[in-house]
This record gives C-alpha cells, structure tokens and sequence, in this order.
C-alpha cells in the first residue's frame, strides 16, 4: 500500500482540493502544513520550488490539479468514460479560471489596479456562477455525469477561501451550488476530514 505525505502551507489554498480527494479516498496521507518562516528552508527540496507537492512512496510531485486528477483516477472520480473525464477537467478548469481572476483581484495592492481588477473579477464570477448553477441543476445535483468527480471536489475545497474573498458565501443566490456543497461536505470520509482540520484564516 502507498503511503502519502501532502507538504503546503497551514491555509486551505491550493492543497485543500488534494486533501479533500486523498480524504474521499479512504488513504492516510500525513497532512505537513509548512510555516510561512519554515518555507524558504523547505523550497529547495520541492519539484519547481513550489507547493502543493504530494510525496507517494518517497517520490514528490507537484502541480495541485495534475495531482487531483491522478488520485481521480484511482478513487473513481474520474467519470464513466473519456468524454467524461474530458467534461471534468474543462469543469476544473473553469473553477480554477474563476478562482484565478478573484484571488488576483483581492491580492492586488495597487488601489486603481484593484478596482479595474475587481469589476473585472466580479464579471467572471457572477458568469461562471449562473452557468455553473445550469449545469449542476442538468446534472442531478454535481457538475458531471450525475455523480460525484473530482471537479465537485475541487469546487467545494476552494468555497471557504473564495467566501473570504468575496467577502460573502460564493454559493449566495446560487442554491444548487449550495447544495452541491453541503453533498460533498457531508460525505462521511469528508465530513471526518473537516472535523478534524486545522483552523485556518483562508
């Protein structure tokens, strides 16, 4: 059996969709959440020098959606076949392209910048919300195929974080999107996962 070691910082961010995939998996992983301080001793020793990176069997590997997509793989979030799969990561994608755009809008210190972002940031999120909402209403309840993927997964990891951002629950107005939250949350292998994890800021 593989072992797993998961190394980020103490945040949700970028490693939360690895936890939550690693958690519906049933595996132990030993969950490292690095220290701001404690990073520049530790970035040398990471693929690209950047984090998330998940150790399996003694061998790191990095990039956050690459690693979530072969744990899919494994714990049958993957979809039914190749256009599923297809369907899935475009799902993704679109998740990380909104992320993106809100996470450059309120990281930004520039006050004219910021405001030009933030119109910006809100367009992207008001669109990707309503077609998300469409397509999780067509798809029983998840982004695909009537079942859970890891695109559900990875959507749900990034709610608290992009809440913060916003300033308000992403799922406000968006009730299929608020229940597709409270499915993957209160999945039993999830719903352990949260009980016990770190209280964090994002």
């Amino acid at each position: 059996m593989s072992t797993y070691k998961l190394y980020y910082f103490n945040i949700t961010g970028l490693g939360e969709p690895v936890r939550f995939v690693l958690s519906y998996g049933g595996v132990k992983f030993e969950d490292i959440r690095l220290s701001f301080d404690d990073w520049p001793k530790k970035k040398s020793e990471m693929p690209m020098g950047q984090m998330p990176v998940l150790e399996i069997d003694g061998k790191k590997y990095n990039q956050s959606k690459s690693i979530c997509r072969y744990l899919a793989k494994k714990f049958n979030l993957y979809g039914s076949n190749d256009l599923e799969a297809l369907e899935i990561d475009a799902a993704a994608d679109d998740i990380d392209d909104m992320r993106i755009s809100l996470s450059q809008f309120y990281w930004e210190k520039d006050p004219k910048f910021k405001a030009a972002l933030k119109e910006k940031a809100m367009e992207k999120y008001e669109g990707c919300m309503k077609l998300f909402e469409e397509k999780v209403k067509k798809n029983g309840g998840f982004f695909i195929g009537g079942k859970m993927s890891w695109a559900d997964l990875l959507y749900c990891a990034f709610c608290g974080y992009l809440s913060v951002v916003l300033g308000h629950d992403v799922n406000k107005n968006y009730p299929a999107m608020q229940k597709l939250r409270q499915t993957v949350e209160n999945h039993p292998a999830i719903k352990a996962y949260l009980e016990k994890r770190p209280k964090t800021d994002f």
